[in-house]
């Protein structure tokens, strides 16, 4: 069963979760110091024995103390992304819900279930599986375990009491970044780049082609795959190979990949601009960053872990997107003085149409086939 958390429920945990996190660590990608500092205590990869990272706060009146443990995909804990956004909610469930939190890296896709099973074992209360790809392995893992709580990130959770499911309308906020895109481009040419090509990069790809075709209907979107969400020399080479191309906005929804598109970016300087995801990247590349695509993981997890705390789990799916604050454009802190005011109008008047739902954005290669772009 799916189901959305009401809008003033969603924005008071969004505010909670920025007020709670330190300002240096509000700039996009930015490792945070626990995990960047694991000499005695962060992560491990390939199903070795994940770590304890820093020291709980106290347990609010009334909640429990949960044991938390997060199993990242491939891109690991430092990919400025996807996976250190997930656990930006772990820590925050620490200082704020006194949870205990543990990490482990998966190497490859063979160490999911056996770093699935040894937090189950653990006896921890949540396990995270984070990433589309651990859907297999938790549906092999929940069942062995009924009274350990599992949530997927981004996949399909099994039909069992025990397991949640929190999925993103991405290609929403997708629409708006190539909106803005189609409105900035100075060459006519932009460019997307993905890590893996599969059913949910494809929704990155097609809400940010039929934005940009709404802002721009003659523009040239070059599409391109690293192959894998861990490669940033990869990343790099197909971003200079779009640039080669005359393109000179890049969206990359690549994960540690797209590190690289955003250096590649930086290193041709002005005149072109890259654009983030999940995580707010604006400070990666200062100026260069145009805007990220931010996806609230972090508010994911910490919605289970508080969940769990509280008695309120309930199993199922819940789908997060613009009407509530589960995706959205960054606040272009660098660029935004980049931007003509007409372009940002049309955006946002975008943004309110689909919330009120005037443009149903295509989330899929043949959706955005039959798409028609509408007048702003």
């Amino acid at each position: 069963m799916s189901k959305r958390v009401s809008r003033r429920g969603l924005l008071s945990s969004l505010a909670l979760g920025l007020a709670a996190v330190p300002a240096a660590l509000l700039l996009a990608g930015c490792p945070n110091p626990n995990v960047a500092s694991n000499n005695n205590g962060g992560g491990t990869a390939g199903g070795s024995s994940p770590s304890a990272e820093g020291t709980p706060g106290a347990v609010p009146a009334g909640a429990k103390k949960v044991k938390a443990g997060l199993v990242t995909d491939t891109g690991g804990i430092n990919d400025r992304s996807f996976n250190q956004s997930a656990y930006d909610g772990l820590q925050r469930a620490a200082k704020e819900l006194g949870a205990e939190i543990k990490y482990t890296e998966s190497a490859k896709n063979a160490d999911y279930v056996p770093n699935l099973t040894q937090f189950a074992r653990n006896k921890y209360d949540v396990v995270f599986a984070v990433g589309f790809k651990m859907q297999d392995a938790l549906k092999e893992v929940a069942p062995r375990f009924p009274d350990v709580k599992f949530a997927i990130i981004d996949g399909d959770a099994p039909d069992l009491p025990n397991c949640v499911s929190y999925k993103f309308d991405e290609e929403q906020g997708s629409f708006l970044a190539g909106a803005l895109a189609g409105g900035v481009t100075k060459t006519g040419v932009i460019g997307f780049i993905g890590g893996e090509q599969m059913p949910l990069i494809e929704k990155f790809q097609a809400g940010y082609v039929a934005g940009a075709k709404t802002t721009r209907p003659d523009i040239d979107v070059k599409i391109g795959y690293v192959g894998a969400f861990n490669d940033p020399q990869k990343g790099q080479e197909l971003a200079l190979s779009q640039i080669a191309a005359k393109a000179d906005i890049l969206y990359q929804a690549a994960g540690e990949s797209g590190v690289g598109v955003i250096k590649a970016v930086q290193n041709k300087g002005a005149g072109f601009y890259a654009i983030g995801v999940d995580k707010d990247q604006d400070g990666e590349a200062p100026g260069r960053v145009l805007t990220s695509m931010v996806k609230r993981v972090d508010v994911a997890t910490f919605s289970v872990i508080e969940a769990a705390a509280k008695g309120t789990f309930q199993a199922g799916t819940t789908v997060l997107g613009l009407q509530d604050g589960g995706v959205g454009l960054s606040e272009m802190q660098y660029t935004k003085k980049d931007v003509p005011a007409e372009v940002l109008r049309k955006v946002d008047t975008l943004k309110q149409q689909i919330i009120a739902g005037k443009i149903k954005v295509p989330a899929t290669n043949e959706e955005l086939q039959a798409f028609t772009p509408p007048k702003v």
